[in-house]
């Protein structure tokens, strides 16, 4: 039975990897998930099926009826508000709530691009536009 509280955990990092491909495929098969999977790693078909199980009874997916007698998957939650927890969960434990630290520390890693840079300005020259029409506003 699956959870029926709002308040859902976060997934684990496994059952993160597995709503990445139910987000984009939903609703989604047990064996294209497991397919997807195998593209980077050595996983079994029961154990992606004992996951989405898993993850069904936490309400981190739905099952629905498939093609015959199987059962495809959706997940319950936007990736939006899956990700926000996430986040929110790592800029606490692992950057001590510091939103800066965490954000200096993604940037400071080598595999940054030029254009991932030039979109971050982007962003945050949004921001602060947004911010200057909230305060003249006020």
């Amino acid at each position: 039975m699956a959870n029926t509280d709002k308040t859902l955990p976060p997934p684990s990092e496994a059952e993160a990897e597995i709503l990445q491909i139910v987000w984009q495929r939903q609703p989604v098969s047990v064996r294209t998930v497991h397919e997807e999977i195998r593209k980077s790693r050595d996983v079994g078909y029961t154990t992606v099926l004992k996951q989405l199980q898993r993850m069904l009874d936490k309400g981190l997916v739905d099952r629905i009826p498939g093609k015959g007698k199987s059962f495809d998957y959706v997940a319950t939650q936007p990736a939006s508000e899956t990700r926000a927890t996430l986040l929110d969960r790592l800029v606490r434990t692992v950057f001590g709530n510091s939103t800066n630290d965490l954000v200096m520390h993604a940037l400071g890693r080598e595999d940054v691009s030029t254009s991932e840079i030039e979109q971050i300005k982007a962003f945050i020259a949004e921001l602060e536009a947004e911010q200057g029409d909230n305060e003249d506003a006020g």
